[in-house]
């Protein structure tokens, strides 16, 4: 089916073949059913790219990644890479495709479908009906400021170390999507940082503080230490809207709000650059929180629904599609109200199911919310 629609595809490694895989059965679905068809390329990245020619992405599979309108993504690494040197590491590839398409606001929604309230190891009248957003700084900090190194310092001596560094204008506009989230949301905003021991973040507070004063109208704006952040969001994770912090303490506080949801296998994040002039939409890369779980990979174990999920947001954010948008995340709530579930959501009294079982279950559900 022709479309102007350019998706990129890069399954990568491990149980990202798999859920990729997935995806394309319900990417047919909807050419199929709703006429909404894309013109798909794809290409290697991570170990896979490794193997086929020695770098984690290729200057090729970059440039038609920049030259589409969104990236679907699969996940990366394993541990027989680990001897690799650091810049040939399969997670390379990812942090690059992340800085060449300058994407620097990851969004993490930790939204609990209530067939899975039990599957979470918080009590349900915690998480129940829980709907908060992540949003992380993804171009800066410490995983890509200077200087950063390992030094010998002499008698078997060494020094590592990292950056954490921001501008103005790096904290000014991933604030700004973050108050443009809160609008469309419940508007409140947290923005956190640990301002009480970081210089990084003491300059975070400050001009969050005053981009609110100058743009937040509607917003209400809170601050909080990070440390506090990871506390509260598993004593009572509802209390927050939208979170925006920098790279580092996103990382770690998605994955923990991964864990109110059930299972990182739930969580999926939307990467997104600036808009297009021409357009308004974002360059944007979509891709599950979940690893490469090479232990599991090849097997038929893989939890799809956070690819599925991450695709959805593709729909919503890159490609103006809210009804479609809207019938896979459905049709994700219907099938696990079948009971149907993969090994890291499973519960008492549930039906173990694979990949391939669980992919089903979500077509079967779009064939049954399409009539």
């Amino acid at each position: 089916m022709a479309s102007n629609r350019k998706v990129m595809v890069l399954a990568g490694d491990g149980i990202g073949q798999e859920v990729m895989h997935a995806n394309m059965q319900v990417m047919e679905w909807l050419a199929k059913h709703r006429s909404l068809g894309f013109d798909v390329s794809e290409g290697l990245v991570g170990g896979v790219a490794y193997e086929a020619h020695g770098v984690p992405l290729t200057d090729e599979t970059l440039a038609d990644s920049i030259a589409s309108d969104a990236v679907l993504f699969g996940a990366v690494g394993n541990p027989k890479y680990d001897d690799l040197p650091f810049e040939l590491k399969p997670e390379r590839g990812l942090l690059a495709l992340r800085k060449e398409l300058d994407l620097f606001a990851n969004l993490r929604p930790a939204l609990v479908f209530e067939p899975l309230v039990e599957a979470s190891t918080l009590k349900p009248e915690v998480i129940s009906g829980l709907d908060i957003l992540i949003l992380r700084e993804l171009c800066g900090g410490v995983y890509f400021a200077e200087p950063r190194g390992i030094d010998e310092l002499g008698d078997g001596q060494k020094k590592g170390y990292d950056t954490n560094a921001y501008t103005t204008s790096e904290i000014e506009r991933i604030g700004r999507v973050g108050l443009d989230l809160a609008r469309k949301r419940d508007g409140r905003l947290t923005s956190v940082e640990k301002a009480n021991v970081m210089l990084s973040g003491v300059l975070w507070r400050e001009v969050m503080t005053a981009l609110h004063k100058a743009e937040g109208e509607g917003v209400a704006l809170s601050h909080m230490y990070a440390d506090n952040c990871a506390m509260q969001l598993v004593r009572n994770p509802k209390q927050f809207d939208v979170i925006v912090t920098d790279n580092l303490f996103g990382d770690l506080l998605s994955d923990c709000a991964a864990m109110l949801t059930g299972s990182l296998g739930m969580l999926p994040s939307a990467s997104l650059g600036a808009p297009d002039p021409e357009t308004n939409l974002p360059r944007a890369m979509y891709e599950p929180v979940h690893g490469s779980a090479p232990d599991i990979a090849g097997k038929n174990l893989a939890n799809p629904l956070a690819q599925l999920l991450s695709f959805a947001m593709m729909l919503r954010y890159s490609f103006d599609q809210p009804e479609e948008a809207d019938l896979v995340e459905n049709a994700v709530s219907d099938a696990l109200a079948t009971g149907k579930r993969t090994a890291d959501i499973m519960s008492k009294d549930a039906q173990a199911v694979g990949t391939d079982q669980m992919t089903q279950a979500v077509i079967d559900s779009m064939d049954r919310l399409a009539r």
